[in-house]
């Protein structure tokens, strides 16, 4: 067992949109990233995506509206849900899902 700084972990991230793992409980991963621009418009068919603000601001576009994040907002983009997370300024944030993702190109940019 060990504890892990989550501002730390995000300091020693290099890429954007890049996951790091902090944490796993109860089949869910904790990933921090840091990310600027967007990513891929993407969905996830087997699990929901939860976003929590560390710093920053983030837009999830989703195909039907745009949710505005900043520090501490919480949202979860359910499964199947087309979304697009996009920062004009570098933000950090952390995700949770379970442990087996299922879209490997969400995360990079085009």
């Amino acid at each position: 067992m060990h504890k892990t700084n989550i501002s730390e972990t995000l300091a020693s991230l290099k890429e954007h949109w890049s996951q790091r793992i902090v944490a796993e409980a109860n089949g869910q991963l904790f990933k921090v990233a840091k990310g600027i621009g967007s990513t891929n418009w993407h969905k996830h068919d087997d699990q929901d995506e939860l976003f929590l603000i560390q710093k920053g601001s983030l837009r999830i576009e989703l195909r039907d509206g745009v949710i505005s994040m900043e520090k501490d907002d919480i949202f979860v983009v359910p499964k199947g849900v087309d979304h697009r997370p996009v920062a004009d300024e570098e933000v950090e944030f952390l995700i949770v899902g379970l442990n087996i993702t299922s879209t490997k190109e969400g995360g990079k940019p085009n």
